[in-house]
C-alpha cells in the first residue's frame, strides 16, 4: 500500500503573504494543526503549524493580523511522494520528528499524510506508534 491510498486528498494551503490570523482561522475551521504553504508557482515552500503560531507570533506578542505566514512558517519541510510506501512515510515522520507530511507530486501539493493516518493501517500501526513515541520523548526533553 502506498501513501496515495491513505493520504488526505483535501488540502487547504496558504500563500506566504497570508496573515497568521487567516492561518489560525483556517486551522480552527478545518480542525487541523498544520497547513502547507505554497509559492505562487504552486510549489511547496513551507508549512505552518499551530506550534509555529504560538511560539513565533503569540509568545513574541506579534499581531496575528499583521504578521505574515512567511515570518512564522517552517521553510525546511520534509515531504513524501504519493508513490512512497507507508513504511517509508513512517520512517520520514520518525526521522524528522513531525506528525504530518505534505504529499508532493512533481512540485505540486496533492495531499497530506499524518501519523494518525498510518496508525489506522494494520501494516504501519506499529511504526506509527514508535514514531509517535520518539517524537513525544523528544518533546518531553525540551
Amino acid at each position: 500500500m502506498n501513501v496515495k491510498d491513505c493520504m488526505n486528498h483535501h488540502v487547504i494551503a496558504l500563500e506566504p503573504e497570508e496573515s497568521v490570523a487567516v492561518a489560525s482561522r483556517l486551522m480552527a475551521r478545518h480542525n487541523v494543526g498544520a497547513l502547507p504553504v505554497r509559492a505562487r508557482d504552486g510549489s511547496l515552500c513551507g508549512i505552518v503549524t499551530d506550534r509555529d503560531v504560538v511560539l513565533r507570533c503569540v509568545a513574541l506578542e506579534r499581531s496575528p493580523q499583521e504578521t505574515t505566514v512567511a515570518r512564522v512558517m517552517t521553510d525546511r519541510v520534509a515531504s513524501v511522494p504519493p508513490t512512497a510506501s507507508l513504511s517509508q512515510a513512517a520512517a520520514i515522520l520518525s526521522r524528522e520528528q513531525v506528525r504530518r507530511l505534505p504529499v508532493v507530486e512533481g512540485r505540486r501539493i496533492v495531499g497530506m499524510v499524518s501519523l494518525g493516518d498510518l496508525s489506522h493501517r494494520e501494516e504501519t500501526a506499529m511504526e506509527a506508534a514508535e514514531a509517535l513515541s520518539e517524537i513525544t520523548a523528544n518533546v518531553k526533553q525540551l
